[in-house]
């Protein structure tokens, strides 16, 4: 309430094994007690409109649990209900798989099941197979759960990988299936379409072209598309994720995002803007300077991302300027993503310090550490045992400090946030590169005859400042 935001964007929160931390998901409509109950949740959604907060719900249609009823009941055969609710192929005369996929965890995306006698397909772990879109019961059984929160009273969805629903396994079309918009427009339709929504999708391959289509008012399909190009600048082109870029290329990034706030036009479609989120290190410390020009980071990226045209996201901690943490062993990091990287990696020959080198830099746990309230053990988040380590530095980086430090990070953002509430021009300007020195992204936002200039210093050294237009 005291930073400004408008909505709280949580990770799933519902009944799961915790594979991957709640992205499989064993109940939509059941609160995992790790968190507490419905209940409890029905009080955070009242509580939160209370302070003109509302609640965006992560949800997850393109995979379940593996021990979701639904799966379970589709293993029992090609007979019941359920059987088509996922996607199931026989083996190759081989006795192979039906194609050449890999999961994104490592491994084949395809297991074979000795209960059915078929393989099943699952694009991220084998404990979270794939729905099958192409069933219309299965379609409106996720409606439904979608309509059992929205009649609780949250503000929105933000869409796990929605642009994989689509997806065609005999034709090899993993994303952006020819079925893909039809279905979005159809859940619209059925549910959320009728509200005062926010809805978000992440789409890792969009152009500005593919969100124009999910984003457009007239399509009525989502409000906005999480697009990831400018995050791809952290990693090596045509090469694993792993093999990260050491440096940022500034002039990549100024093209990218000139791209994106040119041709996604108001009224054709709409951004989101955002640097971290729960698969993604930490900016300040990926692309900034955590050290020496950490405060003076964390709030270039603030400046620079919010006062462009579109909705920010902030992630919890990036408020604060929360860093990378310092894994120093695989047994300090629970994501399976990671880990399964990490035995990949080691029996292909890579040494230990490289991999957690990896780890270090693009793994997924440096975002999720717990949040840092307090200088105390650990960090004021439990007075238990954490469920991952604490970052050391949080007895100086924490909610605490920052509140009692008018010139912390918090403070800038909050003025970011009470700028573009008072502010049209920040909505609804146009907006203009400018050719500047490498290193210095400027930017001139123009509403109703005035211009308003922005300029920030992506480098560790002074830098001149020259419009070259």
């Amino acid at each position: 309430e005291k930073l400004g935001v408008d909505g709280l964007w949580l990770s799933p929160v519902y009944l799961s094994p915790q594979v991957d931390n709640g992205y499989d998901i064993t109940d939509y409509r059941v609160i995992d007690t790790m968190f507490g109950s419905n209940e409890d949740m029905y009080r955070l959604i009242e509580a939160a409109h209370d302070k003109n907060i509302k609640i965006i719900m992560d949800f997850v249609a393109n995979h379940t649990s593996d021990q979701c009823v639904w799966f379970q009941e589709s293993r029992k055969g090609t007979d019941n209900f359920f059987s088509d609710f996922y996607i199931w192929q026989d083996a190759k005369p081989d006795g192979s798989e039906p194609n050449n996929w890999g999961s994104s965890f490592g491994g084949s995306a395809w297991t074979w099941d000795e209960k059915r006698e078929q393989y099943y397909l699952h694009y991220y772990a084998a404990e979270q197979p794939d729905l099958n879109w192409e069933n219309p019961q299965l379609r409106q059984k996720v409606y439904d759960m979608m309509n059992f929160w929205i009649d609780k009273g949250i503000g929105g969805f933000r869409m796990d990988v929605i642009d994989m629903i689509g997806k065609i396994p005999d034709q090899l079309i993993d994303t952006n299936g020819p079925k893909l918009h039809d279905y979005i427009k159809e859940m619209n339709k059925a549910s959320f379409g009728k509200h005062d929504l926010l809805t978000v999708g992440e789409t890792w391959g969009a152009t500005p072209e593919i969100a124009k289509q999910y984003s457009n008012p007239d399509n009525q399909e989502l409000s906005m598309v999480f697009q990831f190009e400018h995050i791809g600048l952290q990693h090596k082109p045509d090469s694993p994720k792993w093999e990260y870029e050491k440096e940022l290329d500034v002039t990549a990034l100024k093209a990218i995002f000139n791209k994106w706030q040119t041709e996604l036009e108001l009224g054709q479609g709409w951004n989101s803007l955002f640097w971290n989120n729960h698969d993604l290190p930490r900016i300040v410390s990926n692309w900034g300077n955590d050290g020496k020009y950490r405060l003076k980071s964390a709030k270039t990226f603030a400046i620079l991302l919010h006062l462009m045209k579109g909705t920010p996201y902030i992630y919890q901690g990036e408020e604060l300027g929360m860093t990378n943490y310092p894994f120093e062993s695989i047994e300090e990091v629970n994501d399976i993503e990671s880990r399964n990287m990490f035995a990949e990696r080691l029996a292909a020959g890579h040494s230990e310090n490289e991999i957690m080198d990896s780890i270090r830099r693009v793994g997924r746990d440096n975002a999720r550490t717990p949040m840092q309230w307090t200088a105390g053990e650990n960090a004021g988040f439990t007075d238990g045992k954490p469920w991952l380590a604490v970052n050391p530095n949080h007895e100086e980086i924490n909610a605490d400090q920052a509140m009692s430090d008018p010139d912390s990070v918090f403070y800038t953002y909050q003025k970011l946030i009470e700028l573009r509430k008072q502010h049209d021009w920040v909505i609804y300007g146009d907006f203009k590169l400018i050719d500047s020195e490498d290193d210095v992204f400027a930017y001139l936002r123009t509403y109703q005859g005035k211009k308003y200039l922005v300029v920030a210093n992506l480098s560790d050294e002074e830098n001149q400042f020259k419009n070259r237009q």
